[in-house]
């Protein structure tokens, strides 16, 4: 299956650390909601985790456009959960994509290397990818930028360069 813009997202179901519990989480789970989901190559490195705690210290924000955000890597929960001791607690559940099944289904898997590329997708409430975005391994994402996406994404409108919520879209709204 190919990851596409307008195309059915992949369904999943995985094992996630939540909180201080393991619980198995799927994309159905979310039904009504946006997802943000992004996968990052590993627990235990230098830019991941700028990354997972930004997402989680906007999480508020995130979930005032009615969107659930959902960190992937193919760590295993346990090394989630000792890294999150190190982190600090999480706003979203941190997936473990063991298996590499998910990551593969996606298109973010280095399959030489086992890890992950910085993958970003957000998929509306009908389950269809609206957005995707890949970086190299050393290059940290926007958070700002995701929000930015997600906001333009649910006005239904055409949204010029630059274009922040609250400012007009080329609709007029």
């Amino acid at each position: 299956m190919s990851v596409r813009v307008g195309l059915d997202a992949p369904e999943f179901t995985l094992q996630a650390v939540v909180g201080d519990t393991f619980k198995d989480i799927g994309l159905n789970e979310y039904r009504g909601k946006w997802i943000v989901l992004f996968f990052y190559p590993l627990d235990f490195t230098f830019v991941c985790p700028t990354e997972i705690t930004e997402f989680s210290r906007r999480d508020n924000e995130f979930k005032a456009l009615n969107a659930q955000v959902l960190g992937v890597s193919v760590d295993s929960v346990y090394s989630h959960k000792a890294w999150l001791k190190e982190l600090g607690n999480l706003n979203y559940p941190l997936l473990s994509d063991i298996t590499k099944e998910v990551s593969r289904k996606y298109e973010v898997l280095i399959e030489d290397k086992g890890i992950t590329l910085r993958g970003t997708f957000i998929i509306d409430p009908e389950r269809k990818v609206r957005y995707q975005l890949i970086h190299d391994l050393g290059i940290g994402r926007s958070v700002e930028e995701v929000l930015r996406v997600l906001s333009a994404l649910q006005t239904g409108e055409l949204c010029p360069v630059e274009w922040r919520p609250g400012k007009k879209t080329l609709g007029g709204a």
